[in-house]
């Protein structure tokens, strides 16, 4: 736990600097301030916002101050919208937390199911069965986003009229689409790294004892392989929940949806520097906390890497 912090605080340090070198080199924030690019702010108004927000200081007392911001949580308020950083924050984080969670929910279920599709055929039907899977999990893998977005918004929004088109807090129906829209290149990835794990336990002898001792391939499959195969997917659950937070930067702009993602594009656009250091901020403090959500769900789904994890007693004294 000592560790996983000290990797958080470097994380959220790492980031907070490359933001900060980022934004400087892509042009003024006081732009952001004044109201955007062909502002008319005459020179008394321009003076004045760059004592007040500080960017009169040298760039390492600028640099010293937003890290010191950063560790206390304290984002100031947006120069582009006029609002605290923290309301802001705390109006999107939660409609992205709800939409990163449930895709890796899902893609985890189409994950597993395909994998169980793929593990009990035999023979030759099993062969084409998983040649088939496999096609498929390598090309939605590497499908974009925005371009699966764009499809799935033209045959069901658009053509069918089944699901809306935009997206807004947690209505179902308006959730479906960028859900799906995030989980299906992820669950491609997911199954992909499965399958491989899978071919390795059903060679393993604890699964030929599990054959010897009379049980059936889905019984072998359901209570020993299939767990064994799950852990390398598991152990990925953290990495995985960073590509979905990522991913919702293009997903909420293209259904029109509040998020976080959103939130940061726009953000971005204008250099609106408060804003852009809490929600890189948040997004590494939520990617460190679901690795250690993940890394405990591995133990609990194998326990034992709790002995290879836990300092013995002999190595104590």
């Amino acid at each position: 736990m000592l560790g996983r912090l000290g990797a958080a605080l470097l994380v959220v340090w790492v980031t907070a600097t490359i933001v900060f070198v980022a934004l400087r080199v892509s042009g003024d924030p006081l732009e952001a301030i004044l109201g955007g690019p062909g502002s008319q702010a005459g020179p008394e108004a321009v003076a004045l916002a760059r004592s007040s927000y500080g960017l009169d200081q040298p760039v390492v007392v600028q640099y010293l101050s937003q890290l010191w911001r950063t560790a206390t949580l304290q984002f100031g308020d947006s120069y582009a919208r006029k609002q605290p950083v923290a309301e802001l924050l705390a109006a999107n984080v939660p409609p992205t937390i709800l939409l990163a969670s449930l895709a890796l929910l899902l893609a985890w279920a189409l994950a597993v199911v395909g994998a169980v599709i793929a593990a009990l055929p035999r023979g030759r039907a099993g062969r084409v069965v998983r040649a088939v899977l496999g096609g498929i999990e390598t090309l939605v893998s590497v499908t974009p986003h925005f371009f699966l977005g764009a499809i799935l918004i033209l045959v069901f929004a658009s053509g069918l009229g089944w699901l809306p088109a935009t997206s807004s807090g947690a209505a179902p129906a308006g959730l479906v689409l960028p859900v799906v829209t995030l989980a299906v290149p992820l669950a491609g990835y997911l199954a992909h790294v499965m399958h491989g794990s899978l071919a390795e336990a059903e060679a393993a002898p604890f699964a030929a004892t599990a054959r010897a001792r009379g049980g059936s391939e889905a019984r072998v499959l359901l209570t020993h392989t299939l767990r064994h195969a799950a852990l390398p997917a598991l152990a990925l659950s953290g990495w995985a929940y960073g590509s979905l937070l990522s991913g919702a930067v293009v997903v909420e702009a293209l259904f029109a949806r509040q998020g976080l993602g959103r939130l940061l594009l726009e953000a971005t656009l204008v250099r609106d520097v408060p804003v852009v250091v809490g929600a890189v901020a948040v997004i590494a403090l939520m990617y460190v906390v679901v690795m250690l959500i993940s890394d405990v769900l591995e133990v609990i789904v194998d326990p034992r890497l709790r002995s290879e994890r836990e300092p013995t007693a002999e190595a104590g004294a």
